[in-house]
């Protein structure tokens, strides 16, 4: 043990290893005893201690045993040389010099140590930041956009990509050292892949807000369209929600209590061949079709339901040209007073451009050339076509993304079943038990049609009474 002291107060390198090695052993330790006692700090807090703390500690441990080679290889030198080893700094108290340098160093370390404390600070309140996790350029600008624009644009991304706690925190980084590297060098895919299979159970994060057994009850939503006639007619659908929650029947039922949905489904969860159902009476039906999965597969296995497979996409919506074009019509971003600037947009929406830029500017010179023809009207039109090409611009620049081959329903949502299967991944009356039960594709399982592609729906006028 006298030798191990010496050895560790003699040389520099292991004076230095063991102070690193006790602050990051005293730091972890006082970390993980209030994770314990129930403090949760942003999800970037496990970086420092259970990555940073840890690196810090394993350097110290390894510096003081160089260290302490050092030391003994400058005795062994000596010695040969018939010299005894160099004598260690003798720091006199006495001294009034030596006393006030002391005191000097050891006030800029308590200075130094709380800027570098307030620096961290900074850094993981950064690094939780929407802008950060956007800060990838090109590769994550579709992400941000979309984001910004979602029902979640005031959620922090960590909340959802990661939630709270470390272990899932220290997870996602590892996982993203090699994005970083990918980014870097270019090497990421083209689109970027919907990571499926590493998200978080929803019940660790959109249970954090969302409760499925509150009971919601029906819901009316009016969905607005419009044809591609001169005069851009609206039409007005009408549909109420069978929402559901708690006990009650509806669109939520596959998450009441005491049922569980489990299935087997392709890597993409867009075909499912098995589904097994289990009812609060604890009654098991296992439905299959004909040619879906019936057996794990690498990477796919049995998944339980939850939210994320019909709320597939939460926060990162990318529309269809049609809802968006309808969207921008119905709330005055383009004037429906423009004859035909419904069928005129989707035309130059769906056509293909190398850049952003390119796509403002052909979508703006589509335009132009088409109601300038008019020569008589174009004067009093100039103005709304030009608002007109802005806004289809917006529509575009938002969704589609050529450098990241992102286009018109390469990310589609679940929710429901116009843009892609949805519901009818497994309500198709193809998946069946042995005794010959279905899955039912009843509407009215999920919603009741009041009004459908009408101009002026009675339904409506009932309510506005």
């Amino acid at each position: 043990m006298k030798r191990l002291v010496a050895d560790l107060t003699r040389d520099p390198v292991s004076l230095a290893g063991a102070a690193l090695a006790t602050v990051a052993a005293v730091l972890i330790l006082s970390l993980t005893a209030m994770g314990l006692l129930g403090f949760r700090g942003g999800p970037y807090l496990g970086i420092i201690a259970f990555v940073v703390l840890p690196t810090i500690f394993v350097v110290g441990l390894l510096l003081i045993p160089a260290g302490a080679w050092r030391a003994r290889r400058r005795a062994r030198i000596a010695a040969e040389h018939g010299e005894k080893p160099p004598p260690l700094p003798v720091i006199d108290l006495n001294d009034a010099r030596v006393r006030t340098i002391a005191l000097a160093v050891v006030a800029l370390t308590v200075v130094n140590l709380a800027i570098l404390g307030l620096a961290t600070y900074k850094a993981v309140q950064v690094m939780d930041t929407p802008a950060f996790c956007g800060s990838c350029h090109s590769v994550m600008a579709p992400e941000l956009t979309t984001y910004q624009r979602s029902p979640h644009a005031r959620v922090a991304c960590v909340d959802c990509h990661i939630g709270p706690g470390a272990p899932w925190f220290v997870k996602s980084k590892l996982s993203g050292a090699w994005q970083l590297v990918s980014v870097t060098f270019g090497l990421y895919s083209r689109p970027i892949p919907v990571p499926v299979h590493d998200l978080r159970p929803a019940r660790d994060t959109c249970e954090q807000c969302h409760w499925p057994t509150k009971l919601v009850g029906d819901r009316l939503k009016v969905i607005t369209r419009h044809l591609d006639d001169e005069a851009n007619s609206a039409r007005k659908t009408v549909i109420l929600l069978r929402v559901g929650g708690g006990g009650a029947a509806g669109i939520h039922r596959h998450v009441q209590t005491g049922v569980t949905v489990r299935y087997l489904a392709d890597p993409s969860r867009e075909k499912i061949g098995t589904v097994e159902l289990t009812l609060p009476d604890g009654t098991r039906r296992t439905y299959a079709t004909k040619d879906g999965p019936s057996t794990p597969t690498p990477g796919s296995g049995w998944r339980t339901m939850d939210c994320v497979d019909c709320h597939n996409r939460p926060t990162h919506q990318y529309g269809s040209p049609e809802g968006e074009i309808d969207a921008a019509i119905d709330d005055g971003r383009i004037d429906r007073a423009l004859p035909f600037v419904r069928r005129e947009g989707l035309r130059l929406l769906k056509a293909d451009y190398p850049t952003h830029e390119a796509a403002r500017e052909g979508i703006r010179r589509g335009l132009v050339a088409f109601y300038s023809a008019d020569s008589a009207s174009w004067p009093g039109r100039k103005g709304a076509v030009e608002a007109a090409a802005t806004a289809l611009g917006d529509i575009y620049t938002t969704n589609v993304w050529p450098t990241m081959r992102i286009a018109w329903g390469t990310y589609p949502t679940f929710l429901g079943h116009d843009a892609a299967p949805g519901c009818w991944r497994c309500h198709d009356e193809e998946h069946r038990t042995a005794d010959g039960r279905t899955i039912s594709q009843d509407c009215d399982l999920c919603h009741a049609l009041l009004a459908d592609g009408e101009a002026d729906p009675a339904i409506l006028k009932m309510i506005e009474r």
